[in-house]
C-alpha cells in the first residue's frame, strides 16, 4: 500500500503525522510513504530529518477579513492544487490522509478531485478552517475528542484518537526519571510549558520556588530554551532548591512523561492524548492565544471528566498552583481517581485504528 501524508505548520499537525508513519512502519514494513508540506514550515525540517520522502507545494491561509492577500491565496491554492495532482501522480497512492495545517486543503483535495480515497485527522476538540472545508470532500473525517463530531457530517466521522498516544507506551519510566536526575521511587511532577517554553507558566513557578524546598516530591521544571537563561537569572537570587531539576528542554519526553506523577502544562492535543494514554494527572493552563480558544475546550474535555484541573492563564498565580499540586500528590485516592479518569479518556491504539480506517477505504 502506498500512503500520501500531508500536515503542516505548527508540531501539532507533523508530530501525529509522523507517529501515525512510524507505527505503521512497525508492524507493515512494506508500505510506502511520501510527504508533502512547505518549504516554509516545519515540516520541511522534521519529516526530511525523519528520512522521509518529502515534497513540497506553496500556499498560505485565508485572512479573517477581506484583503487582496486572500486573492493571492486562491491562486497559490489553484497552483498548489495542480502541484499535488502532479505528485498524486507520480506516487500514486492508495490513500491520502491530512492531518491539519493549510497545506492540507490543496493536497486532500487534489485527491479527492482524483478519486483517490481521503481522510482528514482533527486533533482538537474544535477543527480549524482546512478541516472544515476538506470535510465536505474527504471520505471519512478521524477524530480525538467526542466534541469534535458535531462539526463534521456525521456519517463520515470516526474517532481514532491520537497517533503520539501509541509512542509513549511501553516506554521505561525509571529510566527517564534517571535520565533528568529525579529519584526513582519519589514523586515527581513535570512543569512544561511546551517546547518553546510559556512565560506566565515560568513566573508563576518562580514565585513560589522558595516554597517548593521542603516538600517531599520532586520537580522537574522545563523552562523552554527562549526562556532559559532569564529564568536562572531569578533562580539565583533565591537559591536552588534540592528537589528541583529546572532544563531547558528534554529529548526524551515520553520516556519522562512515563516516569512522572503528575504534569503541569499547555492544553493542546498532543499533550493530551500522550498523558490520557499513560493515565497521567494533569493541571492544565491553556494557551489563550490560539484559535478558537481550542485549548480551553480541549482541557475541558479533561477537567469535565475529573481526569485534569483547570486553570485559566487569567487567574494562574503560584500558591493557587502549588496548592493544586499538593492537593494531587498528597492526597493518595485523589491521584488514583485522577489518574483512572485520565486513563478513561486515553485512546493508546490510536495509530492501528487508523490504520484500519486506511485499508477500509482502500478495499
Amino acid at each position: 500500500m502506498k500512503v500520501l501524508v500531508s500536515g503542516g505548520g505548527t508540531g501539532g499537525h507533523i508530530y501525529p503525522a509522523l507517529a501515525l508513519i512510524n507505527e505503521i512502519k512497525k508492524y507493515h514494513r512494506e508500505v510506502e510513504f511520501l510527504y508533502v508540506g512547505t518549504e516554509k514550515g516545519l515540516e520541511s525540517t522534521i519529516v526530511k530529518r525523519a528520512d522521509i520522502p518529502f515534497r513540497s507545494v506553496e500556499i498560505s491561509g485565508f485572512k479573517r477579513k477581506l484583503s487582496m492577500d486572500n486573492v493571492r491565496t486562491v491562486i497559490n491554492f489553484l497552483k498548489a492544487v495542480q502541484m499535488s495532482k502532479q505528485y498524486i501522480r507520480d506516487f500514486k497512492p492508495d490513500v491520502v490522509i491530512g492531518t491539519g495545517g493549510y497545506v492540507c486543503g490543496p493536497v486532500v483535495y487534489a485527491a479527492h478531485k482524483m478519486k483517490i480515497p481521503t481522510i482528514i485527522h482533527e486533533q482538537n476538540s474544535v477543527p480549524g478552517l482546512t478541516n472544515k472545508f476538506l470535510s465536505k470532500y474527504v471520505d471519512k473525517v478521524a477524530i480525538c475528542f467526542e466534541q469534535a463530531a458535531a462539526y463534521f457530517p456525521e456519517e463520515k466521522v470516526v474517532l481514532t484518537g491520537n497517533p503520539r498516544a501509541s509512542e509513549v507506551l511501553n516506554q521505561d519510566g525509571s529510566r527517564g526519571k534517571e535520565s533528568v536526575g529525579l529519584t526513582k521511587g519519589k514523586k515527581a511532577v513535570l512543569i512544561v510549558g511546551g517546547s518553546r517554553g510559556a512565560k506566565p507558566i515560568n513566573e508563576a513557578f518562580l514565585e513560589i520556588l522558595e516554597k517548593v524546598g521542603g516538600k517531599d516530591y520532586e520537580f522537574l521544571y522545563i523552562t523552554g530554551d527562549v526562556h532559559y537563561d532569564k529564568v536562572l537569572e531569578e533562580v539565583r537570587k533565591v537559591g536552588n532548591p534540592e528537589n528541583v531539576i529546572i532544563k531547558p528542554f528534554v529529548h526524551n519526553m515520553p520516556e519522562v512523561l512515563a516516569g512522572v506523577d503528575l504534569i503541569v502544562a499547555r492544553a493542546g492535543a498532543t499533550t493530551l492524548a500522550e498523558i490520557t494514554a499513560l493515565g497521567l494527572p494533569s493541571i492544565l493552563i491553556p494557551s489563550p492565544y490560539v484559535t478558537n480558544n481550542h485549548q480551553e475546550k480541549n482541557a475541558r474535555a479533561l477537567s469535565d471528566k475529573d481526569a485534569a484541573i483547570l486553570c485559566l492563564e487569567q487567574e494562574l498565580n503560584g500558591e493557587e498552583l502549588l496548592h493544586n499540586i499538593d492537593r494531587i500528590l498528597t492526597n493518595s485516592q485523589l491521584l488514583q481517581e485522577m489518574k483512572q479518569a485520565s486513563k478513561r479518556l486515553g485512546i493508546p491504539d490510536a495509530a492501528n485504528r487508523l490504520y484500519k480506517v486506511m485499508i477500509d477505504l482502500v478495499k
